[in-house]
């Protein structure tokens, strides 16, 4: 599996997220080397905190495979995701997570917790780390710099 590729894909949906102002993340999910489903952040653009793009594409490739279990599927996602996002990701037997950057502030794959390798639980993903992380890196720096900015201009 091409996972640079892939990520790629990704980071095209993130782009989405930036240019309408949402916190750039992009995700798309594979089965069978093809793209199945993609999305992007779209919490203030529907004004819904559970509109993250790994819930919008897990709903959509749920819709693709005709069912709720995603075990063949791998989930290619611009940033470490969140702690809803994570557990939306174990719930659906997704088998594996890649990523770009670490969210050091909620990321729930090794960055504060790892909920998807946690032994309690009855399923495990296998995480890969760091697939453009500079690109992705530099899109989230890039997008929270211009927020401080603009919310300098406001003061």
């Amino acid at each position: 599996m091409d996972y640079e590729f892939f990520m790629k894909e990704a980071y095209k949906e993130a782009i989405k997220a930036y240019k309408l102002d949402e916190v750039p993340i992009g995700c798309v999910i594979v089965y069978n080397n093809n793209i199945i489903a993609r999305a992007y952040n779209q919490r203030n653009t529907l004004k819904n905190s559970l509109k993250h793009a790994e819930i919008i594409a897990i709903d959509e490739a749920c819709s693709v495979i005709k069912d709720w279990r995603l075990e063949d599927c791998t989930l290619f996602v611009t940033v470490e995701p969140c702690p809803m996002c994570a557990g939306a990701i174990l719930q659906s037997r997704i088998s594996k997570v890649v990523f770009a950057t670490k969210n050091n502030k909620a990321g729930c794959c090794g960055s504060i917790l790892n909920i998807l390798n946690n032994n309690s639980f009855n399923h495990r993903v296998e995480v890969v780390e760091g697939i453009l992380l500079e690109q992705c890196s530099i899109l989230m720096k890039n997008f929270f710099k211009n927020i401080r900015k603009r919310a300098k201009k406001d003061d």
